[in-house]
């Protein structure tokens, strides 16, 4: 289940710039225990997906996960051996732009001490320092 969206309405994106802070999504919403980025970064679907098995196995599927980031921006490369020039290229995987403080997973339902370690293990699988906030 690779993570990509249904419609999109421009087919190439510019890269555009990543912003140091999220003061939107910085705060637990659905779950007790979550994953919270400390810096800024890309991810791409791979790496969430990555994340979300590893999580999911870890918890045995009890309780419930919430994904709170989706990759929404492709990225575009050209294949190999093309010379320069010709255009941009086609869709090569799909990210998410991630700023410092935005929450990534939430867990509910689960014993403290597993959700701890399965957040441990998903954060391993993620390319940005990452940190794990508690409500309880």
């Amino acid at each position: 289940m690779l993570l990509s969206p249904k419609k999109i309405k421009y087919k190439k994106v510019k890269k555009g710039r990543l912003k140091k802070f999220n003061y939107k999504a910085h705060t637990l919403k659905f779950g007790t225990i979550g994953i919270k980025s400390i810096e800024s970064g890309v991810i791409s679907a791979k790496n969430i997906e990555a994340a979300r098995q590893s999580i999911n196995r870890k918890i045995q599927r009890n309780g419930k996960l919430w994904i709170r980031v989706f990759p929404h921006i492709p990225i575009m490369s050209k294949s190999l051996g093309v010379r320069m020039g010709k255009g941009k290229g086609s869709i090569h995987n799909w990210s998410a732009k991630i700023t410092a403080g935005m929450i990534l997973f939430e867990i509910c339902g689960v014993v403290k001490e597993k959700a701890k370690t399965a957040l441990n293990i998903g954060a391993t699988k993620l390319p940005i320092k990452t940190k794990i906030l508690s409500d309880i």
